[in-house]
């Protein structure tokens, strides 16, 4: 799990007024922290170092340490707000994180293997990835970055499906806790789709059909 640390003031100074004017000091982006016990609250973080935070995949599935004023809480990404056609992050959401309960998020899945993949390297085949993300439910110690999906041995024309990923201990995949028929495909290597000759000289003749 990665280590994530974020700097933050509490923000008194609230309304979309006065989040204009800390988007536009340019120092620092306006947030909130929710969830547990406490009661909502209104942050503001240090820009650059969060900007710098959110070049990193591991970011949006990692427990984060949000130190509020000198106080530290662990947190979770929960939203990102973003300007419709400037590269800016106008508000973030972020949740509390309790040691002892379970927390629900998402985490990319990583393909490795491809060099070594019977389907694609032995047969030709091609890699569809039909899902970049899975829903986990574990307790934050238990987070991982990523899911690592090894398709070194994954036969030409087979498909992978949630059931089939390995998964660490202590993690629990949100869509087969609703039955069966949740139980989605992740990807799949496919025999390449080749055009036959008839369709070629097809398209061939009607173009030199079309240039008469």
């Amino acid at each position: 799990m990665s280590d994530f640390t974020l700097n933050a003031s509490v923000r008194n100074d609230l309304g979309k007024g006065a989040s204009r004017r800390l988007r536009r000091a340019n120092l620092e982006v306006p947030a909130i922290v929710y969830g547990g016990e406490k009661s909502p609250q209104p942050i503001a973080l240090e820009k650059s170092a969060f900007y710098k935070a959110i070049e990193d995949e591991a970011f949006f599935s990692s427990v984060l340490n949000l130190v509020i004023d000198g106080q530290k809480e662990q947190v979770v990404v929960r939203d990102l707000q973003r300007h419709p056609y400037k590269p800016l992050v106008t508000h973030a959401d972020f949740m509390r994180v309790d040691a002892t309960h379970e927390i629900t998020i998402s985490v990319p899945l990583h393909v490795v293997g491809e060099e070594k993949s019977k389907g694609i390297k032995d047969h030709g085949g091609e890699l569809h990835v039909l899902s970049n993300e899975v829903q986990i439910s574990c307790l934050p110690k238990d987070l991982p970055d990523f899911l690592e999906v090894d398709i070194s041995e994954v036969e030409l024309g087979t498909t992978l499906h949630l059931s089939d990923l390995k998964l660490p201990a202590g993690i629990t995949l949100v869509e087969l806790t609703h039955g069966a028929d949740h139980d989605n495909a992740v990807l799949s290597i496919t025999k390449p789709k080749v055009r036959s000759e008839e369709a070629e000289g097809e398209e061939g003749e009607e173009g030199e059909n079309s240039a008469e």
